[in-house]
């Protein structure tokens, strides 16, 4: 039997709309490789140095990112060099004898020496400033250990010396 031009149309039309739809996946891998792209650039502009649960930074409104470079970590009773302990006290440190103070001294010249004769050569800016280092502290270090610290990298050439803090966000800044 020989159907007529609107049955046709009607089976045709039945056939196209009963079938399985198609996923698309043109469009899809699309937005993934832009979403791959924004994370790959936005992901350089947030930089972590270290996570110590015993130090809390000082807040400051610091506009640089911190450089890769030698890390002084100071806390409570002890102080570390890349990760590596220094000097440690028993008790915590509020104020150091002149005996602490020496060893204190002592033990960072020694391990920041030893640090710059693992990269013997300098850069021009280096030469100029002296060697980068940034020191992480606790808000609450007594400044007298700040600054023994601070001038025992200065004689040991590292002069570039950078302080680790916690950034105010700039929305709170102009509320100050």
């Amino acid at each position: 039997m020989k159907q007529s031009p609107k049955a046709k149309r009607l089976a045709r039309h039945y056939k196209r709309m009963n079938s399985a739809s198609k996923l698309n996946l043109v469009a899809l891998m699309d937005i993934f490789t832009i979403l791959v792209f924004f994370l790959i650039v936005n992901q350089s502009e947030v930089r972590v140095l270290q996570n110590i649960k015993e130090i809390n930074l000082p807040v400051s409104i610091a506009d640089k990112l911190p450089e890769e470079n030698l890390v002084i970590t100071v806390l409570n009773n002890r102080v570390l060099i890349q990760d590596k302990v220094v000097w440690q006290q028993a008790q915590k440190a509020t104020s150091l004898s002149q005996a602490q103070s020496k060893k204190l001294t002592r033990a960072l010249k020694n391990e920041l020496n030893y640090q710059a004769s693992r990269r013997a050569k300098l850069s021009k800016s280096e030469l100029k400033k002296g060697r980068a280092v940034t020191i992480i502290g606790d808000a609450a270090t007594p400044y007298v250990v700040l600054k023994q610290i601070i001038a025992a990298c200065a004689n040991s050439d590292y002069r570039n010396v950078s302080l680790a803090v916690k950034q105010n966000a700039k929305n709170k800044q102009r509320e100050g």
